[in-house]
């Protein structure tokens, strides 16, 4: 595992205030595959942002691999308080995470899980106010499933290439992931979107039709 490149805290702080549809229309107008669909919050209403570190897993039936195969210890190792953990496991229905791995997440300062498999013990990731955003929330557990087969690499999560530095942002809408080489670039084009869509509301709120707002602006 290489040390990877990481966003100012700065840059995290202005990601943060932006909506994962505004980062959306961004990608769509530089190109960019970012938008992460199809997975959903355990807990609705905690929307996170940091920079991604990664993992990747391989799973069979119970009993295929060994409980030290079950690394993910070493994922929370890797990361840095205010990262997020990005897990790709090809969607399989078992889980990867549950409530003691989401307690020490969230004791380490982590803000969010985003995993391409599985997640358990919703009431107690409730409970320690921790975030995951998961495809399947399944009872199955990963011990003795699953394998840790690589940490801090570039994975492929919901047909997204996220690589360890990346810009994660969740909220209610789904996930967006920037890659960090273009963070720079996104971010000033989506601050004149955010800009746009509030001036629009503004313009709403004192009578102008959606249509008339939609012509002024054609970001919205």
């Amino acid at each position: 595992m290489t040390q990877a490149q990481r966003p100012s805290a700065m840059m995290v702080a202005d990601y943060s205030r932006l909506a994962t549809s505004t980062i959306g229309n961004v990608l769509d107008e530089l190109g960019v595959s970012g938008l992460i669909v199809n997975l959903r919050p355990l807990v609705p209403g905690r929307p996170f942002c940091g920079p991604a570190t990664t993992a990747r897993g391989i799973c069979g039936p119970f009993g295929t691999y060994g409980p030290a195969d079950f690394r993910v210890g070493a994922i929370l190792d890797a990361a840095a308080p205010g990262d997020v953990v990005v897990i790709a496991n090809n969607g399989a229905q078992v889980s990867t995470w549950g409530g003691l791995a989401s307690l020490a997440a969230k004791t380490k300062g982590l803000v969010g899980t985003v995993i391409d498999g599985g997640a358990r013990d919703v009431e107690e990731v409730d409970e320690h106010g921790y975030s995951i955003y998961a495809r399947h929330l399944v009872p199955t557990g990963g011990r003795k499933r699953i394998r840790i087969e690589e940490i801090g690499a570039p994975v492929m999560v919901d047909g997204v290439e996220v690589s360890p530095g990346d810009i994660i942002v969740a909220d209610g809408t789904g996930i967006a992931c920037v890659p960090l080489a273009q963070a720079d670039a996104v971010l000033a084009m989506a601050r004149q979107f955010d800009a746009n869509d509030r001036k629009s509301a503004r313009l709403i709120e004192q009578g102008t039709s959606l249509s008339d707002a939609m012509r002024r602006y054609d970001t919205i």
